[in-house]
């Protein structure tokens, strides 16, 4: 039987390399030994000697998302420490217990304490590499996990096209907006933008060509807002954008910047380059409270939109001021 004091063994061979892992061991010896062989398994290792380094060092950013921790330890033991991580906010730990201590109550102890497993002093290298390898099999399941449901996440909200918010998420964007914008008293702009003759392109150069379209453009006008603006994709070729704190005077700049950042030059497609040009109608919801619906206000960018289109698109209307207007509306 090999034990935790032999270090020869055959060469494992090279490996890709593997997440990292803590040791907190206050017996510099079975530290050294413990760090010898997850280093020559490929592991990063970050080695303390007592709890208190131990904690501190999970809460670096990037820290091991698994441990090895003594169960007696000077400044905290084991014990105390699985509790601490338990109750801590951030990402899930794999911790695994050392400890000398064999009796089923003590094990049940540590497990109950928030440990995933444990090892008994003195220990099998093999089953301590069993035991590592089992806990690194949970954390790629737990990562893979997260990137799934961040997946769903990003789809559910996320237009398939062009990876703007859809229709939904842009709403729901839309209402908290109007919400915080009656308590922080700042105003909100609101545009609806429409690409111009997208029915032409779509029957002259097919689908494809304009599902291209509308991928660049999607990416032209996410680029062309600020980095606290909402660019949504309203429906067809209709793009719903929300700019906070945008009052009358500047919407008319920032509508210019989305109308130009297409009419500046053509898109390029499999087809050849085609010209793409925007009409916006834009409103300023005015600071404070407002009896208005979201439906409301976006009536009003809506039939300022309609204007634009009327008086010769690739231009920005703007409309009245959104509470006299939807106030007309009705």
């Amino acid at each position: 039987m090999k034990t935790e004091l032999e270090l020869s063994g055959p060469n494992p061979g090279p490996r890709p390399p593997l997440d990292s892992v803590l040791i907190a061991e206050d017996d510099p010896i079975f530290r050294h030994i413990l760090q010898s062989w997850l280093q020559r398994w490929n592991y990063r290792v970050t080695a303390v000697g007592n709890g208190l380094d131990a904690w501190h060092a999970l809460q670096a950013k990037d820290a091991p998302k698994m441990a090895v921790l003594d169960w007696i330890m000077p400044g905290m033991d084991g014990i105390e420490l699985c509790r601490k991580i338990r109750h801590a906010q951030g990402p899930y730990r794999y911790l695994l217990l050392l400890t000398a201590k064999d009796n089923k109550q003590d094990v049940v102890a540590g497990l109950e304490a928030g440990a995933d497993d444990y090892l008994t002093k003195p220990f099998d290298v093999d089953e301590l590499r069993a035991r590592v390898r089992a806990g690194k099999r949970i954390l790629d399941l737990q990562d893979a996990l997260l990137h799934a449901h961040d997946a769903l996440q990003f789809e559910a909200a996320h237009d398939p096209l062009t990876s703007l918010w859809n229709r939904g998420a842009i709403m729901d964007a839309l209402k908290r907006e109007l919400q915080r914008q009656q308590r922080s008293k700042e105003p909100l702009g609101i545009m609806m933008a429409d690409l111009d003759h997208f029915k032409k392109i779509n029957d002259s150069h097919g689908h494809l060509v304009g599902d291209e379209v509308l991928r660049e453009a999607a990416r032209r006008l996410a680029a062309a807002v600020r980095s606290y603006d909402a660019v949504g994709r309203y429906g067809g070729e209709e793009f719903l954008i929300l700019m906070p704190g945008c009052d009358r005077t500047h919407l008319p700049v920032l509508g210019e910047r989305l109308r130009q950042s297409l009419a500046d030059r053509p898109i390029p497609t499999a087809e050849g380059e085609i010209p793409v040009t925007l009409s916006i109608g834009a409103v300023c919801v005015s600071p404070g409270p407002s009896p208005h619906s979201y439906d409301d206000f976006l009536r009003v960018a809506d039939t300022a939109l309609y204007s634009a289109k009327a008086n010769g698109r690739n231009r920005v209307q703007i409309a009245l001021a959104a509470k006299a207007a939807a106030q007309g509306s009705g």
